[in-house]
């Protein structure tokens, strides 16, 4: 029997996933983005072992897991006092937890594309999709997609096929990719310093873009979106002299930035859809559910949609069955992560002393009591709410 049609508007991490995914399922499936050339936005994340497990299941895991960094630890100290306030160690986990692999954004994102090429689905670049309806996509230039038997919402977090945006959260950050620094940063850690909630400079391993190329990190500064401008303004040397007050270990990696142009302001911003669903078409990702960065789930949190659309696609012959099916998979582990997220976001980015101050001196030391080691590492890993196994369960009965 031929495969359905399925449009998939956006080629970022979601919709490259998705992509590969069903296409392998013998899906016909054709991507649509509006840029004239693939290319990846961001800088370095870390690849949880549910992301991990997804990955697999598309063919691009070993491939990351030789590019990437393994990441056993993260750890983060308070100025001035020097007080550990964030320490979750995979290990806490027990048994074959596995670990965090941080990556390249660029790295996973050729993967990616790559494994959706190899599957067989078509990229068409340069065409930027401003609506659907009835199944079909409208473009920028006033044309109209075939009709599709499905429709997958796949542009991130300014969607239009996903309705009104969130407003940006207060803080953002800047993100740059730099040549690793050595010693005295762990190869096997995200590392932070933190000036109350205010302030936060931190450094990610994140392996090699391509074989061969050098190792690098990236390292970000927590910024107030209402100050990005400003920023852009100020003199560059005065910001690094904010950095090393924060962080006077971080000067070989300042040293590397010269320009500006070389940090890239990303916002955030919290939103989850009611339901991830309307006629003929399902979101994917940030289309669906965005977050801030601070658990780390947002690429993870993509994987796992595109690999429960997959198996509910490949469950079910009929689309709306088969989406019923994909949103019944997906639901609570998404509406858990995103409370965690709403939650532990204002303890590392907030102008609240009271939040930074219960950071401090409730939370940290709780962290550190059984069962809050296990607690925390299941909680990044991505593990709480049991993802994979609610995936794994699509088509049973």
């Amino acid at each position: 029997m031929p495969g359905r049609t399925i449009a998939i508007a956006g080629g970022g991490i979601a919709g490259l996933a998705s992509a590969a995914l069903l296409a392998r399922e013998g899906e016909q499936v054709i991507v649509f983005d509006r840029m004239d050339a693939p290319a990846p936005i961001g800088s370095g994340l870390i690849l949880q072992p549910v992301g991990l497990a997804a990955l697999d299941q598309i063919g691009a895991g070993n491939r990351m897991r030789a590019l990437g960094a393994p990441i056993e630890r993260l750890f983060g100290r308070v100025r001035p006092s020097n007080r550990v306030v964030l320490d979750v160690r995979y290990r806490a986990l027990g048994g074959k937890a596995g670990q965090g692999l941080a990556v390249h954004r660029g790295a996973l994102f050729e993967a990616l594309l790559e494994a959706a090429a190899a599957a067989g689905a078509e990229l068409v670049p340069g065409r930027e999709v401003v609506a659907a309806s009835d199944r079909r996509l409208f473009f920028a230039d006033g044309t109209t997609s075939a009709r599709f038997d499905l429709v997958v919402d796949a542009l991130g977090v300014k969607s239009p096929l996903a309705g009104h945006s969130a407003p940006p959260l207060p803080f953002g950050a800047l993100w740059g990719n730099l040549d690793w620094a050595g010693k005295p940063f762990d190869e096997a850690a995200l590392e932070q310093r933190y000036e109350a909630a205010r302030k936060m400079v931190g450094i990610l391993p994140i392996g090699s873009v391509r074989t061969g190329a050098v190792k690098q990190a990236s390292f970000f500064w927590s910024l107030k979106h209402s100050d990005a401008a400003a920023w852009r303004a100020q003199d560059l040397d005065a910001w690094k002299q904010q950095v090393l007050q924060l962080w006077p270990q971080t000067a070989p990696f300042l040293d590397q930035i010269s320009d500006r142009e070389q940090m890239i302001f990303a916002s955030y911003s919290h939103r989850t859809l009611s339901s991830p669903l309307k006629t003929g078409l399902a979101h994917v990702g940030d289309s669906w559910h965005s977050a801030s960065p601070q658990l780390g789930q947002g690429a993870n949190m993509a994987l796992l949609d595109a690999l429960a659309l997959s198996r509910a696609l490949g469950a079910h012959r009929e689309v709306s069955t088969a989406m019923e099916a994909y949103a019944r998979s997906r639901l609570a582990h998404i509406r858990l992560y995103q409370l965690a997220s709403w939650l532990f976001t204002p303890a590392y980015q907030s102008e609240s002393l009271v939040v930074a101050w219960m950071r401090d001196w409730f939370l940290s030391p709780i962290s550190q009591v059984w069962p809050g080691p296990g607690t925390l590492a299941a909680l990044i890993a991505g593990r709480i709410g049991s993802p994979l196994a609610a995936i794994e369960a699509i088509g049973d009965g």
